[in-house]
């Protein structure tokens, strides 16, 4: 492991143990009947200065107004941060909630008339951010939920977002912490107006979002974009499903670990990849400065391990643009993806393909590490360098077209070889395209190998995710389709509420690390009361609730 990472991880966890000398305690809402200052989250986050708590008390806070970045009048926001170092946490993560409908309606309401369309612009109203961090390094969010945010004319529809400025090309922010969230929506009329991303980072370098969940988004559940090589994020232990991707990255590489996460019911479960979009491309991840990843023990420092991604194969789910085109029934796509790694996770049931390599194609300039991109041209981004790695495979390519299987791969120019090595299906037969993947790739050595198109079983393969996608291939005007392919389309988007709280454990203890604040009192109070409570009735044979706040 580099040095610069373990003096990092020291720094962390020192920042964790130990508040900021000087700083205060912001209390919002009310908690165990002791009120706090403020009303509002955004007035407390007004009052704040750099390196200060905000606690939240159990609540619906609803956004009764909008604040916008300086210069970025189409990025609204019900909560704006633009003060380093702040920590915002709830007291629950179940019932603190940051609510896009409107005052008066019930808690995320699914009603058309409780949403909040967002302040108008020149082509109708702007649609809203949640929460909003714009370019302030080592904001903390924790604990909470925020719901219903909706998409509209501006860049909007995102539930909490790290913006280190959208659109600059460049890195413009540094560091942060997301654990314990939840991020949905709940209202669905088109995809205009749908809620787009969960939980979002981009032009970010530095970061960790551990125990989140997000559910029904048009996009993405989970985003880290616009970093290139110096994304250096961590997601843990997250739960994505019924969106159209469980998560997006779009050039986004260098040291970026998901791990330990799960992925399900989506349209496609995992999708990274390069296009002209969220600049600078491509999708790349090796390491930075040729350095060696400490977890792969190669030049791949982008790696997604130790994941259960299963049953991705849902149409019924809001998908917009790009998004849309992720081909349903696909556990993880690596589209014009490089140097990625992907080992020891299950991939069950999901019933087009587990894990496919594919290019992506785009169009016009700047094509920054793609091929073409001429005004009005192709620009090509092929796969190069990915390792798919000691994965189990169980019952994918259920829907039976040709090529559905466990692990798909193609690519139309010449390049660096992916490799595939260790890879097992519970049934004893591992099923690729090419057939013999692990035999002709074991290794990326940096070998160059020859457009696999020239290969049928590629050509094939390549036509079924074309037909999947329903997008048609260069020199076509009609996806590739076989009269005998069946690949599911949409018939409904179907909006599903969020798990039980049970299933979306809150912060065991929202007073750690926070400096002296009555409510961390009447925490104290309240769990010393429950232990002896828990204590006497131990005694008896029997077990009380646990606390939740």
């Amino acid at each position: 492991m580099r040095r610069g990472v373990v003096v990092s991880a020291i720094l962390f966890a020192v920042a964790i143990a130990a508040p900021a000398a000087g700083a205060k305690v912001l209390l919002v809402g009310s908690y165990h009947g002791i009120k706090g200052k403020y009303r509002t989250i955004q007035a407390a986050v007004n009052a704040a200065k750099p390196g200060d708590w905000i606690l939240i008390g159990p609540g619906d806070y609803k956004t009764t107004s909008s604040r916008a970045p300086s210069g970025a009048a189409d990025h609204p926001a019900g909560v704006l941060i633009t003060k380093p170092n702040l920590k915002l946490r709830g007291m629950n993560r179940n019932t603190v909630i940051v609510d896009g409908t409107k005052p008066g309606s019930a808690r995320c309401s699914n009603s058309p008339s409780a949403q909040n369309f967002g302040p108008s612009g020149p082509n109708g109203p702007y649609g809203l951010n949640g929460i909003l961090v714009w370019k302030a390094d080592n904001v903390w969010i924790q604990n909470l939920t925020a719901c219903n945010f909706l998409n509209g004319s501006g860049t909007a529809g995102n539930e909490i977002w790290w913006d280190g400025g959208d659109g600059s090309y460049k890195i413009g922010g540094w560091g942060f912490n997301g654990s314990y969230l939840n991020a949905t929506s709940t209202f669905y009329q088109n995809e205009t107006t749908a809620a787009a991303y969960g939980i979002f980072s981009s032009n970010w370098s530095g970061g960790t979002w551990d125990h989140a969940y997000t559910s029904n988004f048009n996009d993405s559940g989970f985003y880290i974009g616009a970093c290139q090589n110096q994304c250096d994020q961590t997601i843990n232990h997250a739960w994505s499903e019924f969106n159209a991707l469980g998560y997006s990255g779009s050039n986004s590489g260098g040291q970026l670990v998901v791990e330990n996460s799960q992925f399900d019911n989506n349209e496609d479960g995992f999708d990274t990849n390069s296009q002209n979009g969220d600049e600078p491309s491509p999708q790349d991840g090796a390491c930075p400065n040729n350095g060696i990843s400490p977890i792969t023990h190669t030049h791949s420092c982008w790696v997604f391990m130790d994941n259960y991604v299963h049953d991705n194969n849902n149409p019924n789910v809001p998908s917009s643009g790009f998004a849309a085109a992720g081909p349903v029934g696909t556990g993880v796509s690596l589209s014009g993806a490089r140097d990625d790694t992907v080992m020891h996770n299950t991939f069950a049931r999901n019933d087009a393909w587990g894990t496919i390599i594919v290019p992506f194609p785009d169009s016009g300039p700047p094509c920054i590490g793609g091929t073409g991109g001429t005004a009005g041209s192709l620009c090509l981004f092929d796969p190069w360098g990915d390792a798919i790695l000691d994965n189990t495979y169980t019952d994918n390519g259920g829907y039976g077209n040709p090529t559905n299987g466990d692990i798909g791969l193609t690519n139309f120019q010449p390049g660096p070889t992916d490799c595939f090595s260790g890879n097992v299906d519970t049934s004893g037969t591992l099923t690729t395209t090419p057939s013999d993947a692990e035999q002709l790739y074991p290794v990326c050595n940096g070998q160059t190998v020859p457009p696999s198109v020239a290969n049928p079983q590629s050509t094939l393969f390549l036509e079924e995710v074309a037909c999947d996608s329903q997008i048609a291939l260069p020199g076509q005007t009609t996806p590739p389709c076989s009269p005998t392919d069946h690949y599911p389309r949409r018939t409904a988007v179907i909006m599903h509420p969020l798990p039980s709280a049970a299933d979306l454990p809150t912060m065991p203890n929202p007073c750690a690390g926070v400096p002296p604040n009555p409510w961390c009192k009447a925490y104290a109070a309240a769990h010393r009361k429950r232990h002896k409570h828990h204590h006497k009735k131990s005694r008896k044979g029997s077990v009380s609730p646990s606390f939740t706040g």
